[in-house]
């Protein structure tokens, strides 16, 4: 059964490859969105599930990676071997110079501390013509990378997928590894791994820089599936939302913060439509925030949760594996 679960992941992604093709252009945009929150949910689950920080700032290196995007291909376009690591590099840059002065704090202040810095980051693109300002800026001409063509939703399907499932590869050896073991040693007790000479903060950092780096891969991809961008991708209450994902989906597995991501944005596309809720939907934002308090409630592990109570052996990762 344990075996089961954790060939879940592998799966779904054979089911959405084989049937990514047969979705109606309004349904595979959908599940586009909701695999590129994926890798955003699972860039945070590294710092808070894996690490135990608590980032409110998250969405500046989702923002930044999307910004760099639309930047860097300027007027004539840009090939995606140049735009992608560009935005990767642009996130895990800023993530080096946040988290080298935001990890010198702890709890609450280091929690603040990120969304002071990523609030500086909003104001920089909102406030300059850098940014475009409030309006956001356009790109013209999608990535490429020979016949691959962010323009075709076929191509955008698939090149999302094959991050998401890299990106959750990527994670899932991490955890596997003596990084990911020393990670979860400072998540349990951080003063004991100081005093078994782990070098805690180096840990932490590197931490920080690899999650920020894979939230600018979430906003390279977000940039090139909407061809815009604005400053509130990197406003505080994307950082709210995407710490939601992963609190409803269940921190500590990766499965909880895909799950996460499904749920909230299938929860906001109910509960905004009208067909379905009828006037109810004008007020979308009451009904999602009653919606979350009891998936809170109710499932205080996350829907992961659920899982456990059906089955505990199937819930319940294996020692170093990838939950």
């Amino acid at each position: 059964m344990q075996r089961l679960s954790h060939s879940i992941p592998l799966l779904c992604a054979i089911v959405l490859a084989v049937f990514g093709p047969m979705l109606s252009p309004y349904l595979s945009d959908l599940v586009v969105k909701v695999m590129i929150l994926s890798i955003f949910a699972l860039s945070l689950e590294l710092l808070v599930g894996m690490t135990g920080l608590v980032s409110l700032g998250h969405a500046a290196f989702y923002g930044i990676g999307a910004y760099a995007t639309v930047l860097g291909s300027g007027k004539d376009g840009g090939s995606i071997a140049l735009l992608l690591p560009l935005a990767m590099g642009s996130a895990a840059a800023y993530a080096l110079a946040v988290g080298a002065l935001s990890l010198r704090t702890r709890g609450v202040y280091f929690i603040m501390v990120t969304l002071a810095f990523a609030q500086m980051a909003f104001f920089v693109f909102h406030d300059t013509a850098l940014g475009g300002g409030s309006d956001g800026i356009y790109m013209y001409i999608r990535p490429t990378l020979g016949a691959l063509d962010m323009e075709n939703r076929y191509t955008q399907f698939y090149v999302v997928l094959a991050a998401l499932v890299l990106t959750y590869g990527l994670l899932a050896l991490i955890r596997r590894s003596r990084f990911g073991a020393a990670l979860a040693g400072i998540r349990v007790n951080e003063q004991r791994m100081r005093a078994a000479g782990f070098a805690v903060y180096g840990y932490k950092l590197a931490a920080f820089v690899i999650a920020g780096a894979l939230a600018g891969l979430a906003g390279f991809l977000l940039a090139s599936r909407d061809g815009v961008v604005n400053p509130e991708l990197l406003a505080w209450h994307n950082s709210g939302e995407v710490l939601l994902m992963i609190i409803l989906g269940g921190l500590g597995h990766l499965r909880g913060a895909v799950i996460g991501a499904v749920a909230f944005t299938l929860l906001k596309e109910l509960l905004s439509t009208h067909a379905l809720v009828g006037p109810l939907a004008d007020h979308w934002q009451l009904t999602l925030g009653l919606a979350i308090i009891a998936f809170v409630a109710l499932l205080p592990k996350g829907i992961i949760g659920i899982a456990a109570r059906l089955s505990p052996a199937a819930a319940k990762p294996a020692k170093g594996a990838a939950a």
